[in-house]
């Protein structure tokens, strides 16, 4: 224990002990020695008063020094309890500050790298503030930096009309808007309001739907070409091997039976993969130079049941049940094409079921919302989180014989008639969804 800190009570004491002599010499009347006793208590509790208060003036400050986050002292320890207290308090207030700093810094330099427009407003008594904004938000708006999110209202008022519309609500919308006066561009805005007891957020995100489409087109294009360059080396580097090996035998003087006979195999192994790759050609084709739709006023129950006819013997061959519930509903189409596009997705629904003790294949059509859907739905193995973002791209197949196109055309034929293919995961199996206008 530090005797400095406990020094007013000595001077406590004192003062106690000259009050005792005071009133001893004031019972005798020696009036001087009572007088100069006096003086001493007078002394002793000024001393005392001004070592505790000094004592707790240091505590003060430590506190203070906390309330205000100044945490450029570097208290220590005393021995007493109060100050003990304090300085534990205040190098404990000091570290978190220290990791709610660090963690902002790395949130913030997170946030600053998004390619995505964030914004975040935080309510007060007088408005809303801004909280956070990314370098991104600024550039895509072209506007600066400023603490109050009134001040925005001049510099971008479309943009601000449009996020005080939603009541600072969270929403999803697609807009249009002019920055500078440009031609108007398109951006997809998505709104969040968090609240918790003591603050309220409201977090704004932009994206340009260009950027979003050049995204995607450029995944598409790089997956591609990774499929195409995949099959032509599969394809001509054994054809370019046989070839050296056919230039070899060619150029002997004499071709005895055996080469005659790894000739002939050779040729027929080029001759197989030439067929390969046309075949591989050709399914692109299919894809790439896709006819436009022939459109007539045609019936979706016809065109379902004519294909569940055309693979009636695939279903009573592997024991598939088929349940159906077709509404009458007629659709503006190419039957032939809306046809092979059903096709192929009973296909796919065989398949999914292969493995299955019991296997059944439910199909209906039904509108929703001014829409017609056909819904073909399996109780198969279903398709895995690992693949389910790849089933749509262009020669994708998880079957040995598959050619990866079945999907990719049947997408392709509901884009060409403006609707859309759709799948879900069930708890148990797939299933796939055309949406088609009325």
């Amino acid at each position: 224990m530090n005797k400095n800190n406990y020094i007013w009570l000595i001077y406590i004491l004192l003062s106690i002990i000259s009050g005792m002599f005071c009133y001893h010499f004031f019972i005798e009347r020696k009036w001087i020695n009572v007088i100069l006793f006096t003086l001493m208590i007078a002394v002793f509790l000024f001393l005392a008063n001004s070592a505790f208060l000094s004592q707790i003036s240091k505590t003060e400050k430590i506190i203070l020094s906390i309330l205000r986050k100044d945490f450029s002292l570097f208290p220590k320890e005393d021995g007493t309890e109060l100050t003990n207290s304090s300085v534990k308090l205040y190098y404990q207030s000091k570290n978190e500050h220290l990791s709610l700093s660090s963690y902002k810094l790395l949130y913030e330099s997170i946030l600053d790298q998004l390619e995505i427009g964030l914004m975040i407003l935080s309510e007060k008594d007088t408005g809303w503030n801004v909280f956070y904004v990314n370098p991104t938000f600024l550039e895509i708006l072209q506007i600066p930096k400023y603490n109050s999110w009134n001040l925005y209202e001049n510099k971008i008022p479309e943009f601000y009309q449009l996020i005080k519309k939603t009541n600072y609500e969270s929403s999803q919308d697609f807009f249009d808007i002019s920055i500078r006066q440009n031609t108007k561009q398109s951006f997809s805005l998505r709104t969040k309001q968090v609240k918790n007891v003591q603050h309220s957020f409201y977090i704004i995100s932009l994206e340009s739907v260009q950027k979003i489409i050049e995204q995607k087109e450029k995944l598409a294009w790089n997956n591609l070409m990774k499929v195409i360059s995949h099959e032509l080396l599969n394809t001509l580097t054994p054809v370019n091997s046989l070839i050296q090996n056919l230039e070899y035998i060619s150029n002997q003087e004499v071709v005895d039976k055996d080469d005659q006979q790894e000739m002939k195999e050779s040729l027929a192994i080029i001759n197989s993969k030439s067929k390969q790759l046309l075949n591989f050609v050709n399914n692109y084709r299919q894809v790439a130079e896709l006819p436009k739709p022939s459109l007539a006023n045609v019936s979706l129950k016809r065109i379902t049941e004519n294909a569940i006819a055309f693979l009636r013997q695939e279903f009573e061959k592997n024991k598939i049940k088929v349940i159906t519930d077709l509404d009458e509903q007629f659709i503006s189409a190419d039957q032939k094409m809306i046809e092979r596009c059903v096709i192929n997705l009973f296909l796919n629904a065989i398949f999914a079921v292969n493995e299955k003790e019991e296997k059944i294949v439910t199909i209906s059509i039904k509108q929703k919302n001014n829409r017609v859907v056909l819904s073909i739905s399996d109780n198969g193995s279903g398709i895995t989180d690992e693949i389910k973002d790849k089933i749509f791209l262009p020669f994708f197949t998880t079957r040995n014989n598959g050619s990866g196109i079945g999907l990719t055309l049947s997408k392709s034929i509901m884009e060409a008639h403006k609707g859309y293919l759709n799948y879900q995961s069930l708890d148990e199996g797939s299933c796939f969804e055309m949406w088609f206008l009325r």
